[in-house]
Formats: C-alpha cells, structure tokens, sequence
C-alpha cells in the first residue's frame, strides 16, 4: 500500500477537505489549528478570516443554503466554539448542510484549567445534528467523512468535528486511499428515498378529486431543489401554491398560481387555505408563523404532508395523510400520478379566484408600494427592489421585521432560491454575513442583504471582510434608529410613548461605510431609491451600504395595515 509523507492532523483535515470537494471556508484562528491554517496555505484550500465565529457561520449557512454544498466554518476552542451556537442552531432548525471544525484542549492537560477551556462539546451538541470528536491523527480522513454524511443525508444540518490540540499537531503516515472520498456527500441532499407507492396513489386520488386543491410550500423545497418540479406540478393539474417565508421562491411569486405568502401576514392565502378541500403541505414544519400561532390551517382539513423527516408530521397539525420522502421525489411521482387525471380546466374557477384576489390585493397594497412618504415606507422600498432588481438577483432578509416585509411584499421572479431568510433562528445579524456566503456561493448573481440598523450594528465589522475578499452585494440598511420589531411591539400592545430600551443613535451608515473603504449611500426621500439600487448594483470589488432613512413612526413599523387599527386582546401574539 502506498503511504504518503508523514503528515500533521492539520495536514489531514486540509487534505480530506480537498478530497470532499471543500467550498470557501470561514474563520478565525487559535493555536490548536494552526497545523490546518498552515496546510491550508500550502495546499491552497479558500479559507476566509471572519471577525466574528458566529457571523463566520452565518456565511457558511448562506453558502449552503443559496449552493446546496457543504458550508464550512472553523473555530478555535472556547470563545470560538461557543461563539458558533447561534449560526449552528440556525442551521439546525432550517435544514442547512454545515461542518464546523473547532479546536480543543491538548489532552495530555485536559481539566487543569487550559486557557479558554470548557465543557463545549456539551454547549454545542444541542446545537448540532452531530457532535463528532476525533481521538486519533489517522481517524481523521474518516471521521470528516463520516460529518460531510451526516451534514447531508436525512434532513440536512450542522455536524460539529471537535479537533484537539495534540491529534491537530500530531504526526501519522496516511495511505493514499485514506483521502479517497464519496462526491455524493458534497451537497445535500446526497441521498433520496420516495413515499410508500400505496401511500402515493392515494395522495393522487385525494388531489384528483379535489374541486379547491392548495400546495403549502416550505423552505424544504429548496433544500430538495424541488422548485422546478413543484411548479411543473402546479402547472400541469392547476394547483396554486402558498409559501411561507422560507418557501418563497417554491414558483415565481409573479405566476398566476401564486397565492403568497401564508400565515402570520399573508396577501391572500389565508382565507384560500380556509376554502380548500384539500392541502399539499411540501416541506413545511408548519411552525408558528406559517401557522399564525396555530390557528392555519383550521381544525378538520384535509391534508398531505410530504417531508423527508416523519417526526416533523403529526407535531402541530395531524394531517389526513403524511407522505415520507424527499420533497422532489415525492413531487415527481405525484405529478407523473395526476398527469392522466382531472385536467386543470376543470378547475378553471379556483384558478381565476386566486388571479382576481390576488389583483384585488395588488391594488390594495399599491398605495404602499408606491408610497411618497417621508422618512422612505418600508412599503415603497419593497416596491424599488420589486422594480429593479434582476429576475436572478438573491435578497437576503436578516431576522425581524426585514424577513416579515420581504416574505410579504417582495415578488422572486423565477422558481429557486432568489430570497434567503434566516428562519431557522430569526436571529438578527444574519444579513450582511449572509451576503458574503450567498456571494461565494453564486459569484454571478446580485447579492443584496436587507437588514435592520440594530441587525447592522451587530455584524459591522463584517464589512471590512467582504472589502478584503474583494465581494460586491449591497448591504441595505433599514434605518430607523430603533429595534424597530421591538419598539413596534411595544406601540402596538401599549400605545404611544410607551418604549424602554428601543431606540438607537441616529447614525449615518453611509458615513461608515465610507470609512470602511465601501461605498455608502445614503437615501433620504423615495425619489432617490431606484438610482441609488442601480448604482449599487453597477458597484463591483468592494460592498455597498445602501443607508435607507424610514420611517420613525412605530405604528407603521410592521408590514400588516398601521397597527393602530389591531386590537389586541391578552395572551395575542399578531406580529
């Protein structure tokens, strides 16, 4: 057998990493891997310093989620480890394929007070679908392997490979064929199955005969690549589909079969979910916002749920009939089952309800679109992004109101993965290294993050790694010199004037920027929107900070009608 020189475990992570076909890594270094960081820059592997580990797995989750691939961060031990738990829990709930590689302590001295030492493997398994530690050099090859398996079959999530000092800076001669690899588990998801076929053709039978058939689309249907063939399906039986915010994108939010976003603020799927006879749920938890704390859909309705993880049906709704399976597969087999039924004219009339409410919604919703106010609406700038943005262009949406405005208002032109929430956590933050993942992860696409101030200043340091890596997305600041969710919250369940600890410094973004070596605009009034999107837009090698002054108002804070006009009762949660 041949043996290669002898080599560092640091060596043999980098080498296995190049085996498995590794994307862009990111960041930060401790003496625990320094053995990888070097082999590294020897072999040429595309690693990326992060300021923050939490922002560095914020970008690896955006990577895997726009790409499909395997995302990759590193950490060293302690405060590294620990800072990851956010972005792993984040990748976790959504169903992303991530390995994390954190450092340890030298075992020689493990619990003897080691600098930066702690019980991590315990703080990170939970946050983990795998927490994998390595205690021999020649394991190495195999135990990376064995978390790019994990990271990508099943429902897909984060494994976390523990390192310690010495097996990272230790020595083994490895044969050829320990860097041998499966390609198959470079992306997720690297295996499918498909429903029960009996199972399958009664889920056939019940959409056939269905007079009101509704799709509910979840953000499995892009982790299942499954959106093509989802809208194939809707289009060949005449079935409309609803998403929610993870789930835009499931078929272009401009077809004549879509009913929008559903749940806590819907355009019209709501009242459609109410009125039909039977729901194709694909790849949807079925979670509090999509159900509008449980109250979507109503007790008693038929329904389908295709998932590829069976503990996920029966948690908040017992549907009629669960489908286990890849979303895609599953999708395939239901749309070669229906494609000699009912044809799609004999629901000519549920088809064209969707199109006349949706218009009427349209209407209705204009005056926000093109709203003239000043500060900017945060309805007018969904309207710009609407108007100017490519078919191809990706929208990251970092947690609070961002998502809720952009699962709402903003139409994906095309079926895919156009608009990027981080729902699994909704954590604030996740914009701007989002931005930097979903850029490595689709150089030729524009790259746009919608983030509030508060979310901004988290993560600002961040800029200065996507200026050194040479990235252009366009980082859309929504300021409103506020936790604008928070303060809107607290207007609507205890009126004016009554805010504690909501609001921010007025601060000039633009300014920043600038100073950061990016380029800042700063927009005041409506009018300047759509010159200061296309400018940023034409802005190559370096970010932009799109600085968007809105409105201050609390009670138009929140993408549902002016909130003045909610009532609240106790116990409500409406936004």
């Amino acid at each position: 057998m041949t043996q290669t020189n002898e080599m560092t475990g640091g060596e043999a992570l980098a080498r296995s990493l190049l085996a498995q076909g590794a994307g862009p890594i990111f960041g930060m270094g401790g003496f625990q891997l320094l053995p990888f960081y070097d082999a590294a820059r020897r072999l040429g592997l595309t690693h990326h310093l992060i300021n923050d580990e939490r922002c560095g797995t914020f970008a690896a989750d955006a990577y895997a989620k726009v790409s499909g691939r395997v995302g990759l961060v590193d950490a060293t031990l302690g405060p590294g480890a620990t800072n990851l738990v956010t972005g792993l829990v984040e990748a976790l709930n959504a169903g992303s394929p991530l390995v994390a590689i954190v450092g340890d302590t030298h075992r020689d001295h493990s619990w003897k007070n080691m600098t930066q030492e702690t019980h991590q493997a315990e703080i990170l398994r939970p946050a983990a679908k795998e927490v994998i530690r390595v205690e021999a050099v020649h394991r190495i090859p195999e135990l990376l392997a064995r978390a790019f398996q994990v990271a990508t079959t099943g429902r897909p999530g984060p494994v976390v490979l523990i390192v310690p000092e010495d097996v990272c800076h230790g020595t083994h001669g490895f044969a050829d064929s320990a860097f041998d690899s499966d390609p198959r588990y470079q992306a997720a998801p690297a295996l499918r199955c498909r429903p029960e076929a009996g199972d399958l053709a009664r889920a056939a039978a019940m959409l056939a005969a269905a007079e009101r058939p509704l799709i509910l689309a979840g953000g499995g249907v892009h982790l299942s690549q499954a959106a093509e063939t989802l809208t194939a399906l809707a289009e060949t039986a005449g079935f409309p589909v609803a998403h929610t915010m993870s789930g835009k994108g499931a078929i272009a939010c401009t077809s004549p079969l879509s009913a929008g976003l559903f749940g806590r603020y819907d355009r019209i799927a709501n009242d459609l979910i109410d009125a039909s006879d039977c729901l194709l749920v694909v790849g949807c938890k079925l979670g509090e916002i999509a159900t509008k704390r449980y109250t979507v859909p109503a007790p008693g309705k038929t329904v389908i749920h295709l998932d590829c993880l069976p503990e996920e049906m029966g948690r908040t709704y017992a549907p009629t009939l669960p489908l286990w399976g890849d979303a895609r597969e599953g999708l395939r087999d239901l749309l070669a089952a229906l494609k000699d039924r009912k044809s799609p004219e004999a629901r000519a009339d549920w088809r064209a309800t969707v199109v006349e409410k949706m218009a009427e919604w349209r209407e209705m919703a204009r005056a926000r679109l093109e709203s003239a106010e000043v500060p900017v609406s945060m309805g007018r700038l969904m309207g710009e992004l609407n108007r100017h943005l490519p078919a191809n262009a990706i929208l990251i949406a970092d947690g609070g109101f961002a998502a809720h405005w952009g699962g709402l208002l903003y139409d994906s032109k095309i079926a895919g993965r156009g608009f990027v929430p981080d729902r699994g956590f909704a954590s604030i933050g996740y914009g701007l290294p989002g931005a930097i993942g979903a850029c490595m992860a689709a150089p030729d696409r524009p790259v746009l993050a919608l983030t509030g101030d508060g979310g901004f200043n988290m993560v600002l340091g961040e800029i200065e790694t996507a200026r050194r890596i040479g990235l252009a997305p366009t980082i859309i600041v929504v300021n409103n010199a506020a936790s604008g969710y928070v303060k809107a919250l607290q207007h609507l369940m205890y009126g004016e004037n009554a805010y504690q600890s909501s609001d921010l410094a007025e601060t000039d973004y633009a300014r920043v920027a600038e100073a950061m070596g990016c380029l800042g605009l700063r927009v005041e009034t409506p009018d300047a929107l759509g010159d200061a999107l296309q400018q940023a837009l034409a802005e190559t090698g370096r970010p932009t900070v799109l600085d968007v002054v809105v409105t201050r108002d609390p009670g138009k804070m929140l993408p549902a009608a002016d909130s003045r006009a909610v009532k609240v009762k106790k116990g409500d949660r409406v936004a």
